[in-house]
């Protein structure tokens, strides 16, 4: 599905930082460049919390997967996936239900230089990796029908990704028209950063991010829940991300210790 051979080189442009990898350097990880690292200092600076966020997204991103593998959910389209770091979303849907089948999706070359880490699953289950820009929906979706049947519910996942999506790069229209090829009983699951706690710092992260060419696009809480419209929202609803059903996993340490700027909701297709 990569069209390319993850084993062979890739073009990575190190003159700029990349979300993805800047993700990696918060969570402690080692697949970024000195680039990213000046800047997720720079983020630091700003709210040294960062790295906490960036492990609460993912401990939700864990127990919304959980949830959904629980009730029924057999497809999972992960778009925005990052660098991999263990548990990935496939070993966690797989751990429930063996035969789940996954699909990944980014694009930033350097995740696919490690597709391969990403693509150990179940033999029951299948996993696959598509390089590809959630700006670009139609081949997503032409590259996970490949995988998954369209006819049964997919849960489509894009963990710590739109707030990179302008509303003049169509973020909205992006989530409605890749929800429009999904049937009944799919699910919708977003975690968002937002400026609604933390105004000052938000704004001032946007711009910097803005000056090293990278688009920080903060929402409301009232904008984040507008992409759930038509939606049923699951039970908490739209919650700060360690609020939604946190017994579905260990806490994150230091979580509780001040404000985490984002939202997390997941909703079902009627």
């Amino acid at each position: 599905m990569t069209g390319q051979d993850p084993t062979t080189a890739v073009q990575i442009d190190t003159t700029r930082p990349h979300p993805a990898r800047m993700y990696d350097w918060y969570l402690g990880g080692k697949d970024n460049y000195p680039v990213d690292e000046e800047m997720g200092r720079q983020m630091l600076t700003l709210d040294p919390r960062v790295p906490v966020m960036a492990r609460v997204n993912r401990a939700f991103m864990h127990r919304a997967t959980r949830w959904l593998a629980r009730n029924g959910v057999r497809q999972f389209l992960d778009i925005g996936t990052g660098i991999p770091t263990e548990p990935n979303l496939h070993q966690v849907a797989q751990a429930i239900a063996p035969d789940a089948r996954v699909v990944y999706c980014d694009n930033d070359p350097i995740v696919l230089a490690h597709a391969a880490a990403l693509l150990r699953g179940t033999d029951e289950g299948t996993t696959e990796y598509l390089q590809a820009d959630v700006r670009d929906p139609d081949a997503i979706l032409e590259g996970a029908r490949k995988v998954l049947d369209f006819t049964r519910p997919v849960a489509l996942s894009l963990i710590a990704l739109l707030h990179f999506v302008s509303d003049e790069d169509g973020g909205h229209d992006l989530v409605r028209r890749l929800l429009a090829e999904l049937p009944s009983g799919s699910y919708l699951v977003i975690t968002h950063a937002t400026a609604d706690f933390t105004p000052e710092e938000s704004r001032a992260a946007t711009e910097k991010l803005r000056a090293a060419g990278v688009t920080l696009a903060l929402r409301s809480r009232e904008e984040f829940t507008s992409f759930f419209d038509g939606l049923d929202l699951v039970e908490p609803g739209v919650e700060v991300p360690h609020h939604w059903h946190p017994e579905l996993g260990e806490p994150v340490p230091g979580q509780d210790d001040g404000v985490i700027p984002g939202y997390a909701a997941v909703a079902r297709k009627p």
